[in-house]
């Protein structure tokens, strides 16, 4: 692992209900991004992508290379050599607003077990006390610290000191790690999830310690994403498509859905939303959220659940044609995802209004006006007032660029989306319109410099 401190698919066969692949034309008036830079400096896959500030990012992947690179243009302004083998995390450490050196370190985990202390991209330090791989890395601010999962818990500070460490935990480690109130943390550790409290350094004892509080087992399968959703709750999803909404104080659960998958052959449209797709194509991969809703990539598909209703509102279960590995909450209701089809797609969240149907009459008296259902028709139907609200997820842009898997994004909101794929690339993608203006803006300003303009006039 290193740290680096910068200055300044296919229709599921069998029993699976057919959901085609919803398509757009090329006139997408909704999708701004119609102007793309290529950014290249990678060898190998590239699976992540971080924030640094609001003009500069970093890209890490399989070549174990780190590039930072400059949102607003496209420029490469640092690459970071030092790992023998792929990264397999990446994440900032911001500096304490108390700190006179405004620094911000970049750490990275990497499968050859070692940290880095990188100085503009220059090694000055080098830990390699790592008895597993690093799979994640999560950052406790308001203590000073970071920690690493791989086979067991460390815990760091700023200088890479190893402050404490739990035992052995899983061969099969820790896969997400998150902080929640308390000094703890929470860590998925195959179907587990596991809270730790760290206990900081006091007057009877200058030691860190990190103890286990409690093992919550409601998962049946091996947990694939885990996030914070609010001050109040976070949430987990499985490889067979469990979500589970948590309450972050006392980790007990406030919601579970396992409707994702659906064996029946025969789908009843009034029942809740469900996932009808072959069991392997129900993995929740990501989450994102917002005030209402938490958004889900399962499977091939993307799913809205209400946090206040506790059920599926919304659902493409077909978004993509292979399984959806990213997905971001933009505004104006709007969400990205990304798939390992190779394609991002923008979608908009939009309430439908559907008037309840109106019972049938059965039965053979029924079916021809007599008896006593005759006598009702006779009568002014009351039809039922109340307006069934759902929502639907629309199609509104289609950004193809890459020949390969998009393993994830990042949304600039001036500067527009940053896409990496296994195709050794980085896509910037612009807002046409914006960019059409600041080039007018520029050449206004050069011909008003140069005096070309009152002499054009």
């Amino acid at each position: 692992m290193l740290r680096w401190l910068i200055g300044g698919g296919r229709e599921p066969q069998g029993l699976a209900e057919k959901s085609p692949l919803q398509t757009i034309g090329e006139e997408q008036t909704q999708n701004p991004y119609t102007e793309l830079l290529v950014l290249k400096a990678h060898h190998d896959i590239v699976r992540f992508l971080v924030q640094l500030d609001d003009y500069r990012f970093a890209s890490a992947g399989d070549d174990g290379i780190v590039v930072v690179w400059n949102a607003q243009t496209g420029e490469k302004l640092l690459e970071l050599n030092g790992h023998t083998q792929k990264i397999t995390a990446l994440i900032t450490f911001p500096c304490l607003e108390s700190c006179e050196e405004k620094s911000q370190l970049i750490l990275t985990a990497s499968a050859d077990k070692t940290v880095w202390n990188c100085d503009t991209g220059r090694q000055v330090q080098k830990v390699s006390c790592f008895q597993s791989t690093v799979k994640c890395l999560t950052i406790l601010q308001r203590l000073d610290v970071w920690l690493s999962g791989g086979n067991d818990l460390c815990v760091w500070n700023r200088k890479l000191d190893l402050l404490c460490k739990t035992s052995h935990l899983s061969d099969t480690g820790i896969s997400a790690l998150i902080e929640i109130p308390k000094n703890c943390v929470v860590a998925a550790v195959g179907k587990e999830l596991i809270i730790f409290r760290l206990v900081a350094p006091t007057e009877g004892s200058l030691e860190w310690d990190i103890l286990e509080v409690k093992r919550l087992l409601d998962h049946q399968d091996n947990i694939l994403s885990l996030a914070n959703v609010n001050d109040l709750s976070f949430v987990t999803g499985s490889h067979v498509g469990e979500l589970i909404i948590w309450d972050i104080l006392d980790w007990t659960v406030q919601a579970c859905e396992r409707n994702f998958w659906d064996p029946s052959p025969q789908v009843d449209t009034q029942q809740e939303i469900k996932l009808c797709q072959k069991p392997n194509d129900i993995s929740i991969h990501h989450f994102t959220w917002d005030e209402e809703n938490v958004f889900a990539a399962v499977g091939r598909g993307l799913y809205v659940y209400n946090l206040q209703m506790k059920r599926v509102i919304a659902c493409q279960k077909t978004a993509h044609d292979s399984s959806v590995l990213h997905v971001a909450k933009l505004p104006n209701r709007q969400l990205i995802s990304c798939s390992e089809d190779g394609s991002v797609r923008i979608w908009e969240l939009r309430e439908k209004q559907q008037l309840a149907a109106e019972p049938v009459p059965t039965g053979f008296f029924n079916m021809w006006g007599f008896g006593k259902a005759n006598k009702q028709a006779s009568q002014p139907v009351k039809k039922q007032q109340e307006n069934v609200t759902s929502c639907l997820l629309e199609l509104v842009g289609d950004l193809i660029g890459h020949s390969s898997s998009v393993e994830m994004f990042l949304y600039f909101e001036d500067h527009g989306l940053v896409t990496c794929s296994a195709d050794h690339l980085i896509i910037l993608w612009k807002n046409g319109e914006r960019e059409s203006g600041l080039r007018s803006l520029k050449l206004f300003q050069k011909l008003e410099e140069n005096g070309d303009l009152y002499l054009a006039v």
